[in-house]
């Protein structure tokens, strides 16, 4: 997404059986209630000496839950420190996790989640057995008398003992199949947009929520919700400058439940800077808060000294335990990495460091996106270029950390991660760019965490034959489902 001068702007259901912590996946079968049952998903998204950060997903597979309570035991001595999401006590190794007052209802096939710090000495195993009021949680609904349990440790977490597979993994290489044109601008009589474009997405209460930008005379950014992508088409947008959000220039948005304040942080490019606003409730898109800046003194010296004639974009916020990261690019082949901690954020985003870069400004052009691979202690990076042939496309990139190393993955015009050349389009190619999106996640917090299962990405394209100034390009959304998933 460009400055505006000449702007190139740019799920989550947490339905997880199994477990998963820092390299272990644990399988877990137990006695279960009648009309009950659930599954978890413990994960540790980072471990440093003596301590830890985790998130849990619970998902209700049996009857409506009015008021909630998961219980566990710590197997080597672990204890909590401290919980968001969820009040959390211990008694020796006994843990239970208590809903608060807003989460405390979690409908048939809903999930809810939450997380916390911990401290361990020895070694930091999985709990091998989760119970929610009082049930089982085995993956099934019904009575079962059999508990078996399998489990692979990677060798942070302890001794080896059973081994099993992952469930799956990113592949080397990608395929997908595109839908037709799913989301188009819907003028009014203040907006009349040419474009929908940049999009950000979140599964959230049984619904999408998407957030965009749109062009008319200059940016701002949409919204717009539904239960089922068939309905995307048809339904009605809410324009952000008509709300505290506010008019004038406004893009490439990327929103996020952050779970320490309980706040959705919705962030976006200002021209100058980036930006948030934030709200307690994403379906009401009138209740964002009016923008906050994130640099008090702008663009970092560091920017300025490498943007050259590009223009700062497309602003990502990632987060592990410990830190929260902020990312942008410069349409002159840098990526760059700012951060602070998640206790101060979104205050205190320093050390501003180059954290990919280009020779080829259009090999690494703009629109990066940043996620935790769920299971796996792996991140991946999907950064937009320019093809030979003028076309945008997706390059992708997978570390260990939020703060690299970055080895390749699928990022040449051959073996793209999404590019025309490895998407089919069943109902008619009605795009030749891939361009600036975002995945369909597993979670919608803070971790950015995806299932590295059948990918899903929202992405912008447009007519093959327009042309003409770059803002007022037919941009439209479209979704891509991966073909060959290893799962």
């Amino acid at each position: 997404m460009r400055h505006p001068a000449r702007l190139r702007t740019h799920l989550s259901a947490l339905a997880i059986a199994g477990l998963t912590l820092a390299g272990t996946t644990v399988a877990l079968s137990a006695q279960a209630a009648e009309a009950a049952g659930c599954s978890v998903q413990y994960s540790v998204t980072s471990q440093w000496s003596g301590g830890f950060g985790a998130n849990v997903s619970v998902t209700n597979l049996g009857d409506p839950v009015t008021g909630w309570t998961l219980t566990w035991s710590y197997p080597a001595g672990q204890s909590v420190t401290q919980a968001w999401n969820a009040t959390v006590t211990q008694s020796g190794a006994q843990v239970s996790a208590r809903n608060v007052s807003y989460n405390g209802s979690i409908a048939t096939g809903a999930s809810v989640a939450f997380g916390f710090n911990g401290s361990w000495t020895g070694s930091n195993p999985a709990p091998t057995a989760f119970s929610l009021n009082g049930t089982a949680c085995t993956g099934d609904v019904g009575p079962t008398t059999t508990t078996t349990t399998s489990t692979t440790t990677s060798t942070t977490t302890g001794p080896t003992t059973t081994t099993t597979a992952p469930t799956g993994s990113l592949p080397s290489s990608f395929r997908w199949s595109s839908s037709g044109i799913l989301i188009s601008p819907k003028p009014d009589a203040t907006h009349a947009n040419v474009a929908v474009k940049d999009p950000s997405v979140v599964y959230h209460n049984g619904k999408w929520h998407v957030f965009a930008s749109t062009y008319t005379t200059g940016y701002n950014l949409m919204y717009t919700s539904f239960s089922d992508w068939s309905q995307a088409s048809s339904a009605p947008h809410t324009y952000l400058d008509t709300t505290a959000v506010g008019s004038g220039y406004k893009a490439a948005p990327h929103v996020f439940f952050f779970a320490p304040q309980n706040l959705w942080y919705l962030v976006y490019q200002t021209g100058d800077n980036a930006a948030y606003s934030t709200t307690t409730d994403i379906a009401n898109p009138r209740s964002w808060s009016a923008p906050k800046k994130f640099y008090a003194n702008g663009m970092p010296q560091i920017i300025r000294d490498n943007i050259g004639d590009g223009y700062w974009v497309d602003f990502w916020v990632i987060c592990d335990t410990a830190k929260c990261y902020l990312f942008s690019s410069d349409d002159n082949g840098h990526l760059y990495r700012s951060e602070t901690t998640v206790a101060n954020y979104p205050n205190g985003f320093t050390n501003t460091v180059i954290a990919m870069q280009d020779a080829n400004q259009n090999r690494l052009f703009e629109a990066a996106n940043v996620y935790k691979v769920a299971g796996r202690n792996q991140y991946l990076l999907v950064h937009e270029a320019i093809g030979s042939d003028g076309r945008r496309w997706f390059r992708s990139w997978t570390a260990p950390a939020i703060t690299g190393p970055w080895t390749s993955l699928a990022d040449s015009e051959s073996n793209p991660f999404a590019r025309a050349n490895n998407v089919t389009f069943p109902n008619g190619a009605w795009t030749r760019d891939i361009s600036h999106g975002e995945m369909l996640r597993s979670g919608h917090d803070q971790v950015m965490e995806i299932s590295p299962c059948n990918l899903r990405y929202l992405y912008q394209g447009m007519d093959p034959n327009s042309g003409g100034d770059y803002n007022r390009l037919p941009w439209r959304l479209g979704l891509l489902t991966q073909t060959n998933s290893t799962c």
